[in-house]
């Protein structure tokens, strides 16, 4: 299996490191079972993440994790030891809808919101969102699934709360 550990910026210069996560891949998904997150160190053996997650399940930017170390240098996530309430979204505009491979323009409909977030690649235009804590859930709710119903992108969630499991779709976008 192949690992993944985005590095968009030089982001070690800010006092960033990166934790690696170890999954199980899906079955017709990317092929990787590891991803790499940048996080901010809290303690010797605690870390905030700093980055979104692509593909690891369970995690968002603003979570305190608890690594260890390997014997050469890697450091490994054991556990969440603290969520930050925020949400993680996963979405992959469809080549053939109207915002083409452009992850560009699947940032440009979340803006209103103030959601931060990655994209992959330009080949893979798959982008990766932090919905914070206090954003609008029932309305993000309501475009994530407008853009799906009309053929912009294919969703998911990575990683969820009880309020965004609680939040209705509105209905006025």
């Amino acid at each position: 299996m192949a690992s993944i550990a985005p590095d968009r910026q030089v982001r070690d210069e800010a006092g960033l490191i990166k934790i690696m996560f170890r999954f199980r891949p899906r079955e017709g998904w990317l092929p990787y079972d590891i991803e790499g997150l940048w996080a901010r160190p809290e303690t010797g053996d605690t870390a905030r993440i700093q980055s979104a997650p692509f593909l690891q399940d369970g995690i968002a930017e603003g979570d305190v994790v608890r690594f260890t170390t390997d014997d050469s240098g890697v450091r490994w996530a054991a556990e969440r030891v603290q969520a930050s309430g925020n949400c993680t979204i996963r979405v992959l505009p469809l080549p053939n809808g109207p915002l083409g491979r452009n992850a560009g323009a699947v940032h440009e409909q979340f803006v209103g919101f103030g959601l931060g977030g990655e994209s992959f690649n330009e080949e893979f235009p798959f982008v990766a969102l932090t919905v914070p804590a206090d954003a609008d859930l029932a309305a993000i709710k309501a475009l994530l699934q407008s853009g799906q119903n009309l053929g912009w992108w294919a969703f998911e969630v990575g990683c969820t709360t009880d309020a965004w499991r609680d939040a209705r779709p509105t209905e006025d976008r």
